[in-house]
């Protein structure tokens, strides 16, 4: 028996070895790393940055993680040391079960640029488990007549250990008709037979009792005992006979409970109560115990928990047939489990940024893994977003996927993204999993502020109070936050001799603009200036806008009289012919007016006259013409009242005086009027200068034109004959005959009180008076 337990060693042996070749082979390019089982929290398994090839810190810097297949974090990464740590107490059994080797597959990811680790960790199993016997007594009815050798299957004891700390042999006390056989399976687990040595004798003894020891493989064994009741029967010649050796029946796993799996069947040829079978489970697991039942009479399997595929796809149910005489016969039942899709696909997210930035190129905003844990068409996914959105979703390894920005992003245009992922299945029907990403854009200065007109134009009344407001402008930004707050401020003027600074300002916050202090039309009639609007980004952006601010004129100033000037000096008297007639023009009043517009029209009225309604003022030229013909009752000397007056509001006026001296000819000695003394306010040197200057002029001019005239009419009169008969009385007889051969009237003004004197030559005012004569004289003598 040494040697079979030897042997059967050596054959687990090389079977282990041969799968740790087959693991090696299949990890390769896979980080494998181990570590023992009950390993407490915080030990070291291996330093991962030297395994990468990776400097100290550089996983800290690449936001490397631990994200495991089964979303439970065994494992914990110190980033700055690199060091894989565990991070709680791993037990092998509770991790794998039965599974040999167990291992826990996880992956590395990191960041800048994005990388992905794969490995797996074995858990080493060590023997903290003993062997357990399900059943602590089993009873055997074994009838007398049984012959040597014959094989009695007993239950076997579990073991959560595995490999070398399973059970590896079975010992019972010593006797006389028994020993332990040990038989193994396909899957390598070994099963005590018990081997009759000695016929039995139920009349010597009806009953015995074994211990049965169960030993695993560890260092120190562990071990596990049951007792063996064995009952000695009468004969029983046949066993019974399953239908069937091997049961196969399929369940899907939304099967209700209750829902019959399989109905077994067995026979007997006894008789009595030798033929009476019933039907059991034998060496079968917790998990098929709690999951199916049997019925003990007709052989049915039904079951009593739901079925789950993705935790057990198939279960091996040994059923035993007894008689009532204790021989039995086993049949294997297979049941698989059949995949329904009853598990949508799910969407672990691994890393994920909710911000990007308008202007970053293809930026990674999300990496997540999808799993189904269906099986065939039911747990193949696809992932998706929606296609109208600027965003790429491109397939990584091992089921990772990452979301990435197709290019630069515009939040002028959107500012927000809500992005949802569907990863849906293949199967019938199809079972989906969204799940939403929002992303929210950030703002970049890569708008300018923009006026909302590229040139204001502004009206001012002039003689405005200081820190009016005179208009505003408005300039908006189509960023956002700091990006989008704009400040308002003045440009220097292009014109360098424009005082922009004292004229106008701006608020800087609001664009309002006020005038700084009062603006006078006459000075400043308009002007132009430039104001920016900056934004607060970095760097900030600005534009420019125009502004002309035009000034109105308001009615300030009051007519000014060019002509006749009011200077004080001496006064101007205009000379009329009594001879003159109706309309004759006696002078002109020109003025002027610094204002603008209808503030600048002009209107003249006479206010008074030394004698009413001889003379008279038209209203738009302001010339001062005689009403109606003279008489030699009329005063010689007249004196008027003009008012001049524009068409502002209100209306602002001013007058002039006028002096008018009726003569009978221009001959007629000048005779100044008297004056009022000149107002000293208004004297002025440099007029008075000038005025004497023309004045001076002017009478030498005269002296040189009636020097002139009187010798072309002494000439005159010596040649021609003097006629005879009256002369007018109002022209002076200068050849001493009394007559002139012909006969002018000349008005000439001295304009003493103007800035220029000059003479006014007017046409003959009787130019009938020679012909007249010379009439009279041929009616006188006819023989001329």
């Amino acid at each position: 028996m040494a040697d079979r337990g030897l042997h059967f060693l050596r054959q687990r042996q090389v079977l282990f070895l041969f799968l740790f070749l087959e693991v090696s082979l299949a990890g390769s390019g896979f980080g494998h790393y181990s570590v023992t089982e009950e390993t407490e929290k915080g030990k070291f398994v291996v330093n991962l940055a030297k395994d990468l090839g990776l400097g100290q810190g550089e996983l800290a810097v690449r936001g490397a993680r631990v994200v495991s297949d089964d979303d439970k974090q065994h494992l914990l990464l110190d980033s700055h040391t690199g060091y894989l740590l565990t991070n709680e107490k791993l037990d092998r059994e509770k991790l794998c079960g039965l599974k040999e080797p167990c291992l826990l597959y996880f992956q590395i990811l990191m960041d800048n640029p994005f990388q992905i680790y794969r490995a797996e960790l074995t858990v080493r199993d060590i023997n903290d488990h003993s062997p357990v016997f399900r059943e602590k007594e089993m009873v055997l009815k074994i009838p007398e007549n049984t012959a040597e050798g014959t094989s009695f299957p007993l239950e076997r004891a579990h073991d959560s250990d595995r490999g070398l700390n399973g059970v590896q042999k079975y010992t019972i006390d010593p006797n006389s008709f028994f020993h332990i056989k040990i038989s193994d399976t396909d899957e390598g687990i070994i099963f005590p037979e018990l081997v009759l040595d000695k016929a039995l004798d139920r009349e010597e003894q009806r009953e015995l009792s074994l211990t049965l020891t169960a030993l695993d493989g560890g260092s120190p064994p562990r071990s596990g005992t049951a007792t063996i009741r064995i009952a000695v029967l009468d004969i029983n010649d046949n066993a019974p006979q399953f239908a069937e050796s091997l049961y196969k029946a399929q369940a899907l796993e939304n099967s209700p409970i209750g829902s019959l799996i399989v109905k077994v069947s067995a026979g007997d040829v006894d008789s009595g109560v030798y033929a009476e079978v019933s039907y059991s489970f034998f060496d079968t697991s917790e998990d098929i115990q709690t999951t199916f039942q049997i019925n003990p009479f007709s052989g049915e399997i039904v079951l009593t928990a739901l079925l789950d595929y993705e935790a057990i796809k198939s279960y091996k149910i040994n059923i035993q047939a007894m008689d009532g005489g204790g021989l039995s016969a086993r049949c294997t039942v297979l049941v698989e489990v059949l995949d329904t899709n009853d598990n949508p696909p799910e969407l672990i997210m691994s890393s994920l940024s909710s911000h990007v930035a308008e202007n970053a190129p293809e930026t990674v905003l999300a990496v997540f893994r999808i799993r189904d844990k269906d099986s065939g068409e039911n747990g193949k996914v696809v992932c998706y977003i929606q296609d109208d959105l600027p965003f790429l979703l491109k397939p990584s390894v091992e089921n990772f996927y990452i979301l990435m920005t197709e290019g630069a992003l515009d939040r002028e245009i959107r500012d927000d993204y809500n992005i949802t992922i569907t990863v849906s299945d293949l199967g019938t029907p199809r079972l989906k999993t969204e799940h939403v990403i929002t992303v929210q854009v950030s703002d970049v200065n890569d708008n300018a502020p923009t006026f909302t007109r590229t040139s204001y134009t502004l009206l001012v009344r002039e003689n405005n109070s200081p820190a009016l407001h005179i208009g505003s402008v408005s300039a908006t930004d189509a960023d956002a936050g700091a990006n989008a707050q704009v400040t308002y401020s003045l440009l220097p003027p292009q014109d360098a001799h424009l005082p922009l600074a004292s004229l106008v300002s701006v608020n800087a916050d609001s664009g309002q603009l006020f005038a700084l202090r009062a603006l006078d039309f006459e000075a400043l009639q308009a002007f132009e200036f430039r104001v920016r609007a900056a934004d607060a980004g970095s760097p900030a952006l600005s534009s420019e806008a125009r502004v002309r601010v035009q000034v109105l004129d308001a009615n300030d100033n009051a007519p000014f009289v060019l002509y006749p000037l009011q200077n004080g000096s001496a006064p101007c008297t205009e000379l009329v012919p009594r001879a003159a007639e109706a309309g004759y023009l006696v002078s002109k009043v020109v003025a002027v007016d610094g204002d603008a517009g209808q503030n600048a029209w002009l209107s003249y009225q006479l206010l008074k006259a030394t004698e009413p309604g001889l003379f008279g003022v038209w209203a738009h030229n302001g010339e001062v013409r005689t009403a109606r013909l003279l008489s030699e009752r009329d005063a010689p000397k007249h004196r008027l009242l003009v008012l001049v007056r524009d068409n502002g509001e209100p209306p602002l006026s001013a007058s002039v005086t006028l002096h008018v001296l009726l003569v009978d000819g221009f001959s007629q000695p000048y005779l100044p009027l008297p004056e009022a003394a000149a107002d000293p306010a208004r004297a002025d040197a440099l007029t008075g200068y000038l005025v004497v200057a023309l004045a001076s002029v002017s009478s030498l001019f005269l002296f040189s034109v009636l020097l002139f005239v009187a010798v072309r009419l002494c000439r005159r009169s010596r040649a021609a004959s003097v006629p005879a008969g009256p002369f007018p009385g109002h022209l002076v007889d200068v050849s001493g005959t009394g007559t002139l051969s012909q006969s002018y009237q000349y008005e000439v003004c001295m304009m003493g009180g103007s800035r220029t004197s000059e003479f006014k030559f007017l046409n003959p005012v009787i130019p009938n008076i020679q012909t007249q004569g010379a009439g009279r004289n041929n009616e006188e003598n006819p023989t001329l």
